[in-house]
């Protein structure tokens, strides 16, 4: 399944690049984060509750962060499992100065398995993009309160 699109937050691009960094703010801003802890340079373990239709359940997992070009871009790998089957992927991010602020345009690669995957890939789709701007909308509050 890929996803991608962007989304312009009101805040200099170096604030939102160390937030989107920073373990304790994107725990925040993840919708069904319950922990996001940093295991190592750039590695983190992660644990999210999430349902899907009549499908719920928690995952837990590791994210891994890569190709760090502050505070223009970087990749990440992810990877977790949980009741509900498994997902694994790969995810980009690319800050860019924008009118106001800074754009974040975003495009993933991600594979789900086991029951989580029997709802189809439409329903999947529009449950990770009402996902994504949740945690847009979710970081562009905390980077306010932060000013």
């Amino acid at each position: 399944m890929k996803v991608e699109g962007s989304s312009d937050i009101p805040a200099p691009r170096d604030k939102v690049w160390a937030a989107f960094l920073d373990p304790a703010t994107l725990a925040k801003a993840i919708p069904g984060c319950e922990g996001l802890d940093e295991i190592g340079p750039g590695e983190y373990k992660a644990k999210m509750k999430i349902g899907v239709a009549a499908i719920k359940g928690t995952f837990e997992g590791k994210v891994r962060l890569f190709d760090l070009e502050p505070p223009n871009r970087y990749r990440m790998a992810l990877e977790g499992s949980g009741g509900p089957g498994f997902v694994r992927g790969e995810a980009g991010m690319e800050l860019s100065d924008a009118e106001g602020g800074t754009r974040v345009t975003y495009a993933a690669d991600v594979q789900v398995g086991g029951l989580i995957a029997s709802v189809g890939q439409r329903m999947l789709g529009g449950v990770s993009k009402m996902m994504l701007d949740q945690f847009f909308t979710r970081m562009t509050e905390l980077l306010a309160e932060a000013k």
